[in-house]
């Protein structure tokens, strides 16, 4: 994910925290799993320093790799005995009549065409659909957003938004959406299938269904659509899942910056806000120059149909794309799909922003593993939660039902349509915690355990300071939080039958965040964790077929490191031990790793390269400024987000 956190003030990573570290652990921090065994190998240090070598020999890692030094780079860098390969750049084309990239030519039916641009949420479906086949796939990628003055020679920060043409808005508006294309192993090199069957390119124009409690509601016609149930396009997709019979679920997340004009001319300006628009930063695209209803004076209730959970089937390229409104509306980083021992389905979702929440929907019916077409309409009815945390290791899922407990019609909520449509309000009357920007989720094949990464948030602040809701709490238990954390959520029935509908479960804080070396920072991890081995701003969650956990940060501190993909046990020895595994290009961030099921292969987005100047880690202004042109290296051409993959040289799985 990347919310453009380069128009956000950078903490000062030395900035001491809230009271004492011990006055937060004696808030309930003290009776964390990770901490006892940390306690174990270094004594009875609250900071743990940088460790030595009795640490280091207590630890047992199950990856084998040879950790990478911490470099910055206009290149990317892997480890010794691996080799990694570009296997679609922005651009590339992935149909048999693709026209070549030329940014200078570029235009939306090209776009339409091609990969698109920041390149997110990635999963490689194994091809036939139901085998487990490790050298032929279907790719499922979003693209979150576009940064035109990084894409178009002569556009510049300042001047963009009115030197545009209509054709490079119109390349903008297809070079955003999704990519589903399949890949084929041969010779050791993976290539794109450019006739495959299945390959569709998904973008803000293509049509999609609404469905669920909001399906028809008022405040989603529109003069195109006066029944409020088809939307043309999606916008911001950032992460994802995949549900049990096979579709993908695409998060919508800060859909509000592509929209333009006077909000204040909009009937519900609290909401507007609340969904985070920012005068400053919008009309990213000038969507609305060429589009009408991008403009809130033409069309009040468009931006009303965006920051869902996309519902898209990748089997069947014919079929229509649906906003399943029963999730919820938010700014959805993802949503990571788990079966419940009766059948049922649950997604996780976070909402990503800072003191916003922990989501989850239990469907109501059981999924039909046996019948596909069953499952079409499966997320249409079920109940929608919000997390709340307690200090002793418990935390609760608070249904969010209209006219149940504080939801009632006086509060604004008389039907569940009023719900979703404003979900964050909902969730503030129910007393949910405040989390520090959630982001990933995964949830643990082998131990039933599900990991969530709380990127950071500097506006966390110490207990007894500012209003209660921002002050430090046992999930987020540092003010501020510039750093971000894990947390390990533990639902009941054990590893083989994880009861992830159940109303409780159990929670740790599996590592929190920032350089060990800094007392300040107050960071966690396992005491064998080197210097290049601890991170800041995790954001997307994998776990490889061995077990680990893989750890991609998204906008770490200007400490002179660059974003990159970290190995983590969690289990054993080498728990919370993370490990330095790939480094990207200077402002990029590397996304969502995903693994073929034989281990081999680990495909990872890399997204924005050359977003912030090479030299000073400030934002880049144009092409000409910008930090890398990775991974071209051509002179006076754009960067070009790229998809990945990573695999060793002598065939065996990655990271072990």
């Amino acid at each position: 994910m990347s919310d453009r956190r380069k128009t956000r003030a950078r903490p000062n990573p030395r900035r001491v925290f809230a009271e004492t570290y011990g006055e937060v652990l004696a808030e309930g921090i003290a009776r964390r799993s990770v901490l006892k065994g940390l306690f174990a190998l270094a004594g009875s240090a609250v900071i743990l320093p940088v460790l030595g070598e009795t640490a280091r020999a207590a630890a047992a890692p199950t990856s084998t790799f040879t950790e990478l030094a911490r470099v910055r780079d206009k290149d990317d860098h892997w480890p010794t005995g691996y080799s990694r390969q570009i296997l679609a750049r922005w651009g590339d084309g992935l149909f048999a009549d693709s026209p070549d990239f030329d940014p200078a030519k570029l235009d939306g039916k090209a776009a339409e065409r091609q990969f698109g641009y920041n390149n997110d949420f990635t999963h490689y479906m194994p091809l036939p659909p139901g085998s487990t086949g490790s050298e032929h796939g279907l790719m499922l990628v979003s693209h979150e957003y576009a940064t035109p003055f990084l894409m178009f020679p002569e556009l510049t920060a300042d001047d963009y938004r009115e030197k545009m043409t209509e054709d490079q808005i119109r390349a903008v508006m297809a070079s955003v959406g999704l990519s589903i294309f399949e890949v084929k192993k041969a010779n050791r090199r993976w290539e794109i299938v450019r006739d495959g069957q299945y390959n569709r390119r998904i973008h803000m124009g293509t049509e999609m269904a609404i469905s669920g409690p909001a399906a028809g509601d008022d405040r989603l016609k529109t003069k195109a659509d006066p029944v409020g149930r088809t939307v043309f396009g999606t916008i911001s997709n950032c992460n994802g899942g995949i549900t049990p019979w096979g579709t993908l679920l695409s998060g919508e997340e800060g859909s509000m910056d592509v929209f333009a004009g006077d909000f204040t001319t909009l009937p519900n300006q609290e909401l507007v806000e609340r969904q985070g628009w920012d005068e400053e930063d919008n009309d990213i695209y000038g969507a609305g120059r060429i589009e009408p209803r991008f403009r809130f004076e033409e069309e009040p209730n468009e931006w009303m149909r965006f920051d869902w959970v996309v519902e898209i089937d990748p089997l069947d390229p014919a079929s229509k794309p649906v906003k399943r409104t029963a999730l919820g509306r938010f700014t959805h980083e993802g949503a990571q799909c788990a079966v419940a021992p009766d059948g049922r389905v649950v997604v996780f979702m976070g909402d990503d922003d800072d003191f916003e929440y922990l989501y989850r929907f239990v469907t109501r019916d059981p999924w039909n593993p046996n019948d596909r077409a069953a499952n079409r309409d499966l997320l249409d009815n079920g109940t929608l939660s919000v997390a709340k945390f307690e200090s002793d290791g418990t935390m609760s899922w608070l249904p969010l039902i209209a006219g149940e407990g504080p939801l009632t019609a006086e509060a604004g909520f008389a039907s569940q349509a009023d719900v979703v449509l404003n979900t964050r309000a909902a969730a503030d009357l129910l007393g949910a915690t405040p989390m520090d920007a959630p982001e990933g989720f995964v949830v643990h094949p082998k131990t039933g355990k599900l990991y969530v990464a709380m990127t950071e948030n500097e506006d966390r602040l110490p207990a007894g300071e500012g209003d209660a809701e921002e002050q430090v709490n046992p999930a987020n238990p540092r003010g501020p939080n510039p750093h971000g954390h894990l947390l390990e959520l533990v639902p009941p029935g054990g590893p083989d039958k994880a009861d992830f509908a159940a109303a409780s479960f159990r929670w740790d804080v599996f590592v929190l965040c920032g350089n060990p070396a800094v007392a300040e920072d107050g960071a966690l991890f396992h005491p064998a964790t080197s210097v290049n081995g601890w991170f800041t701003d995790p954001d997307n969650l994998s776990v490889d077929p061995a077990g680990r956990l893989w750890v991609a940060t998204d906008g770490p501190p200007p400490e002179g490191i660059a974003d990159a993909l970290f190995v983590v046990d969690t289990e054993g020895e080498g728990r919370a031990l993370p490990r330095l595994f790939y480094v990207a290009p200077v402002g990029s961030e590397c996304c969502s790793p995903t693994f073929t099921p034989d281990g081999r292969s680990v495909f990872v987005s890399i997204q924005h390269p050359g977003e912030l100047r090479f030299e000073d880690d400030e934002d880049a202004s144009s092409i000409a400024d910008a930090g890398t042109n990775w991974p071209d290296f051509k002179e006076a051409q754009p960067a070009r987000p790229s998809l990945i993959v990573l695999s060793r040289d002598d065939s065996a799985a990655v990271g072990s």
